[in-house]
């Protein structure tokens, strides 16, 4: 019974991603070891973050920041399941002014043989203004407890070149690209979310026209094909920088909502993802710093475009090792499902 609570736990904090996950047993692969049969645990920080950025085409722009805090976690991975827990400490978070944020952060890259996966679950209260002086007194931050941030969504991507490319290597850390090599990566993508408040989310102070609309929503829609390239250069078989840019063209349904307009908008948005990964591998230790961001812009309109920029920053160390027969009788019942992938 504990073994399959224990693998409830990771299911609900990692997708799975079966469709080319498995490696050919006895096959040796030039360009990277995997290590599916070890426990790949870890020990991390971590900060994510959603960004609302509000350009109004060269006149200003705001950035809407939220009060994450910075996390301390441990994790592991055992063939196609992750598991990690982290926690913000007092300690790691002094308070600087910033108001404070609530907030619920669902991000899940899923690192699969020939798929990545990312799904975004974005639920935060509470922004503010940086720097400081931006909307308020030189020495304070604008603070608004009443903006809100709701987004869901998600995209994938098919490695083109997964015999020779690892993304796994580079940012879940069971595997070692020993040589250098790239992929082309093509799919789709879909969003949809909203932005509100409950006054005009353009301070009066920044721009008096559009606050006088008093401009409390946007909400969007997104949805079409997306397609980019993934690179890992490899120094001297341990040393390694990788990086990736996917670039959509999404269908784009835009809602507008003030006191004084109500505006609908269709239009084309090339959103962004960007990845890059650095650091140290070998057969049992890893370092690694990596950075995750998204750019999802809304369908083009009159006054400032909104653009919602989420993701991660993390710096991770790991170790990797064999499970003893006591800890491998819990592991069973992610073999089992490794059986049927295969």
């Amino acid at each position: 019974m504990m073994r399959w609570r224990l693998l409830l736990m990771m299911c609900m904090l990692r997708l799975m991603v079966p469709t080319g996950f498995a490696q050919n047993r006895g096959q040796v692969n030039p360009y990277y070891q995997t290590y599916d049969n070890q426990v790949t645990g870890r020990t991390y920080f971590s900060r994510k973050f959603t960004t609302v950025v509000l350009n109004d085409r060269g006149s200003y722009t705001l950035r809407y920041r939220p009060n994450t805090t910075l996390n301390f976690g441990v994790g592991a991975t055992y063939k196609w399941a992750t598991l990690n827990l982290a926690y913000g400490f007092g300690f790691l978070n002094p308070e600087g002014g910033r108001g404070k944020t609530r907030y619920l952060d669902l991000q899940f890259h899923s690192y699969g043989r020939k798929i990545s996966v990312d799904v975004l679950g974005q639920f935060y209260n509470g922004f503010y203004l940086g720097p400081k002086g931006t909307a308020a007194p030189d020495d304070r931050f604008y603070l608004r407890p009443d903006l809100k941030v709701r987004a869901l969504g998600g995209s994938v991507q098919y490695i083109v070149n997964h015999e020779k490319f690892s993304y796994r290597a580079a940012f879940l850390q069971n595997e070692w690209q020993q040589k250098s090599a790239g992929s082309l990566l093509v799919g789709l993508e879909m969003f949809a979310g909203s932005i509100r408040a409950d006054s005009t989310i353009i301070p009066t102070t920044i721009d008096q026209t559009l606050a006088a609309d008093q401009i409390t929503r946007f909400s969007f829609v997104e949805f079409g094909p997306n397609i980019g390239y993934a690179y890992t250069y490899v120094y001297n078989k341990h040393y390694f920088v990788t990086g990736a840019a996917v670039l959509s063209l999404d269908l784009g349904y835009n809602n507008v909502v003030g006191e004084r307009t109500r505006d609908h908008h269709f239009g084309l948005n090339p959103n962004t993802l960007f990845r890059i990964s650095g650091g140290y591998n070998s057969t049992s230790w890893a370092i690694t710093a990596l950075y995750v961001s998204n750019a999802l812009r809304l369908a083009n309109q009159e006054g400032p475009t909104p653009t919602l920029r989420t993701g991660n920053f993390r710096v991770i160390l790991t170790h990797r090792f064999r499970p003893s027969k006591k800890i491998k009788k819990y592991l069973e019942p992610i073999e089992e499902i490794q059986e049927q992938i295969e």
